[in-house]
């Protein structure tokens, strides 16, 4: 290797790790590029701080006035279905906050920070209101106990799943399946185990909605991705020089041929 190569490839190395970590940096919420996904991040990492290190008995009564269970949602709709978003499920130790961190960022570079809380929040409330909204009234008919209208029903899982559905149908076609593919399979890993039968329904009901709201936001994906024509710099013309002065043509008089009348008013005088 000569002296010239090798000092090319030593220049070309932080080049490529330059565009190495702007790519991961991509994968990352910033302040500028994804204000909801980063300021919501926030709030979900700094309750999960708490819900780990703070009082237990606090946390606890925290946790049961935000549940977004049948009694709640009969009592305070809209502070329940709020206040529930708000915390992760599991605290710290959960997979959900980083898969939000990824999955929101991806979904935000693509359609905005309106429609991506918007996806987020569709897929929270519509999957909530059908899971509990069944509890209620099969409590209200006597096939259920009047304990089933008081559980412990938080997280961000159903606006986590509704995000990866919309996401799904931005990406290319390998890509989407492999992601819905995923979702999918937890979906049926829930299903088979019930482990918790109203989230394991939720989670397969936030997908669809996601998925559904592919179509709102898939124009606004478009409009991102196609490349924008830089505004034309205004042309400065320099001042005029001497050299670049060009001069009035000059008119030169043609010959009259013998006998051709004039058509000056002095002449056509003197002939009359």
């Amino acid at each position: 290797m000569t002296a010239v190569d090798a000092g090319a490839n030593s220049a070309a190395t932080p080049s490529r790790r330059r565009r190495a970590l702007r790519r991961i940096g991509r994968l990352l919420p910033t302040p500028t590029g994804t204000p909801f996904t980063f300021f919501y991040g926030l709030i979900l990492l700094a309750l999960a701080v708490y819900a780990d290190v703070g009082d237990e008995a606090t946390v606890n009564q925290l946790l049961r006035d935000s549940s977004t269970d049948a009694a709640h949602l009969a009592d305070q709709p809209l502070v329940v279905l709020l206040a529930s978003a708000l915390w992760v499920a599991g605290g710290l130790l959960s997979a959900y906050g980083p898969a939000f961190a990824l999955v929101g960022t991806a979904l935000e570079r693509r359609v905005g920070a309106a429609r991506t809380a918007g996806v987020f929040l569709a897929g929270h409330v519509l999957a909530t209101l059908a899971t509990e909204l069944p509890v209620a009234g099969a409590v209200a008919a006597g096939r259920l106990p009047e304990a089933s209208l008081h559980r412990l029903d938080y997280g961000i899982s159903f606006g986590l799943m509704a995000c990866v559905g919309a996401l799904s149908g931005l990406l290319p076609g390998r890509w989407r399946w492999t992601l819905l593919g995923m979702a999918g399979a937890i979906c049926a890993r829930d299903l088979i185990e019930l482990v918790d039968p109203l989230a394991s329904w939720g989670h397969p009901i936030a997908l669809l909605t996601g998925v559904a709201c592919h179509a709102l936001i898939r124009d606004e994906a478009r409009s991102r991705r196609a490349p924008r024509t830089p505004a034309p710099d205004p042309v400065r013309t320099p001042p005029p020089t001497a050299a670049s002065v060009v001069p009035p043509p000059v008119s030169v008089p043609r010959p009259r041929a013998e006998g051709e009348a004039s058509r000056r008013p002095e002449d056509a005088l003197r002939r009359g």
